[in-house]
């Protein structure tokens, strides 16, 4: 087990600049639904081989050993490294299980408080307007989700600009993007390695906003520029710090994210959106779902090596039961 066991920590850190290069390669849909999963898998599987190594160390200790009536010789391999990588692995595990709630908690209270602030506010649809000098917008998630838009931001658009600000929040909330964004969050916190994949998620999420809105207005020559200028005018207010009523950190706007690529990515042929054709989308997708399926392999390899040892260890195994009485 000692040696499959490692897959799963190692996969990510080659998974990362691989799934960076590949989003490059896929239409912004498909490219966020593709590194979402990517992230989830690879964090599961990082965490399920923490386990593994922790249990592995867990059953040497001769009082654990003697509570599961097993056999401590006949556990798994006798590798020097089990209890140190054990001792990491129960580090490493508590302080996920501390870090993780903690964020998760931090999110809903930050969503809640931004609900709440708008609970007595008036509004047309799902559009709630604040008052603020500093222009921004997003879409507040939720059920219902709420476009949320400053009068600096309106002041700083034209009606034409403001519907394609509005129908690319409204993509956001449609499409569930806070969901995508909470899970890259989640697996960046059980694997350091896949914090590379949230900056092209949020790239992907913003295109696949984007691309919703020109398609919404059917004007992309007018959705670039309206990104265009709400994310001037947002940067140029920025030095003024979040001030009250700061957006929630995963309610998306479309002032994130490299705005002059998207920007570029707007004014190409909407033939770009689609599929590209040729031999590196193809290598560098080959390379992705041999990663994620060496990674949850390894995995359970692991898993299947470690239940193995242990039915040896307790004598239910055909090979371990005249090992162990033999032992006695």
């Amino acid at each position: 087990m000692i040696y499959a066991v490692w897959l799963p920590l190692l996969v990510p850190f080659l998974a990362g600049p691989l799934a960076r290069r590949g989003a490059e390669q896929l239409p912004p849909r498909v490219a966020a639904w593709a590194l979402t999963v990517l992230a989830a898998v690879l964090a599961v599987s990082s965490t399920a081989a923490l386990a593994l190594l922790a249990l592995a160390g867990a059953l040497r200790l001769p009082f654990v050993a003697t509570r599961a009536h097993l056999s401590p010789a006949l556990i798994g391999d006798a590798s020097p490294v089990t209890v140190p990588a054990a001792a990491t692995a129960v580090v490493a595990l508590t302080a996920l299980c501390v870090l993780l709630p903690r964020e998760i908690h931090r999110h809903l209270r930050e969503l809640r408080t931004a609900r709440e602030e708008f609970a007595d506010v008036p509004h047309a649809g799902d559009l709630y307007v604040r008052q603020d000098d500093r222009p921004d917008a997003y879409a507040l998630p939720g059920r219902p989700g709420r476009v949320v838009v400053t009068t600096g931001m309106l002041r700083a658009l034209d009606a034409r600009e403001r519907e394609v600000l509005f129908a690319h929040e409204r993509a956001h909330l449609a499409g569930r993007h806070h969901l995508f964004a909470v899970c890259a969050e989640s697996a960046a916190a059980l694997h350091p390695a896949l914090r590379a994949l949230r900056a092209p998620l949020s790239y992907a999420l913003e295109r696949w906003a984007d691309e919703s809105a020109a398609r919404a207005t059917g004007d992309r020559a007018l959705t670039a520029r309206a990104v265009g200028r709400a994310a001037l005018a947002a940067h140029s207010a920025s030095a003024a710090g979040p001030g009250p009523g700061a957006r929630p950190r995963f309610a998306l706007g479309a002032t994130a994210s490299p705005v002059p690529r998207r920007v570029a990515a707007l004014l190409t042929a909407p033939a770009r959106t689609r599929v590209p054709r040729g031999p590196l989308p193809r290598v560098l997708a080959c390379l992705l779902l041999a990663s994620v399926a060496l990674s949850t392999a390894a995995a359970l390899d692991a898993a299947a090596d470690l239940h193995t040892g242990i039915e040896i260890a307790q004598g239910e195994h055909g090979l371990g039961e005249p090992r162990y009485s033999g032992s006695r």
